[in-house]
């Protein structure tokens, strides 16, 4: 053991320390990963499981402001009939289509029992330019029948741009429907739908383009995990290799070998 004795001195002690945090963090991140891949998993299940329901009829579902009741309904199909709001339709900022930038158009559909329901009607171009829906994204005029998937209101986490709390907004930062009840007309329910099929169908040369339903992918968290957990194989297996070189290249000549020079 006299050979190892090197691996006490302070610079190798830190050397010990830093490959033990690194596999630490290493095999955790394998199996935050892993995590990650259970809750995709879990969500696919959920979505397969209330998309596969009849649809219903989205009033009564959730009382306007009660948040906490609407948690239980995402991903739910639903059908809405009423005249949608077009003088309070709002962009949502900085969401994407297939890689090219652009925004959400959300817009308050009122319904015959007094409330009303904002409708993710799909997705426009813009590099930033446009504040508010052209005219040419403006919604139909008439009765319409809606069917689409509930989600979920949007709110700000520990980062990310934050909207006026006052004042009128042509464009959100995020599809907040506190936010946007404070701007319209009736009483919003507490969440909003993703539109799927409208009747009469949308012009789609001139209105916004569907968005694409959730994907039931598991994405790449179960590839990630492999790799951590590879890297940290490599570090676990290597290490002692690399101390049981150097002390092989310190050790002293074996008495049969003739001292050089």
């Amino acid at each position: 053991m006299s050979r190892y004795r090197f691996a006490l001195r302070p610079w190798w002690i830190v050397s010990h320390v830093f490959v033990a945090a690194l596999v630490t963090a290493m095999v955790s991140a394998g199996f935050w990963q892993l995590s990650r891949l259970q809750e995709k998993r879990d969500r696919n299940e959920r979505v397969a499981a209330r998309t596969a329901e009849a649809p219903v009829d989205v009033k009564g579902l959730a009382a306007p402001g009660d948040f906490g009741a609407a948690d239980g309904l995402e991903f739910r199909r639903v059908t809405a009939t009423g005249t949608y709001l077009a003088d309070h339709e709002v962009l949502v900022r900085s969401r994407s289509l297939e890689g090219s930038p652009g925004s959400w158009v959300l817009t308050p559909l009122a319904l015959d029992d007094g409330t009303a329901v904002v409708v993710n009607r799909g997705w426009i171009p813009n590099n930033g330019e446009l504040h508010e829906v052209p005219e040419t994204s403006r919604a139909p005029r008439g009765r319409v029948d809606v069917t689409g998937l509930v989600r979920l209101t949007e709110t700000r986490g520990s980062f990310g741009p934050r909207d006026p709390a006052t004042g009128k907004l042509t464009d959100l930062a995020r599809a907040d429907i506190a936010r946007l009840d404070q701007q319209v007309d009736g009483d919003l329910l507490p969440l909003w739908v993703q539109m799927v099929t409208q009747d009469p169908p949308p012009d789609l040369d001139h209105e916004p383009a569907p968005v694409p339903v959730p994907t039931m992918d598991e994405g790449p968290h179960f590839s990630y995990a492999v790799q951590w957990f590879i890297f940290s194989t490599v570090a676990v297996v290597g290490y002692p290799l690399i101390l049981r070189k150097r002390a092989a290249e310190g050790a002293p000549p074996h008495a049969s070998e003739s001292p050089e020079g």
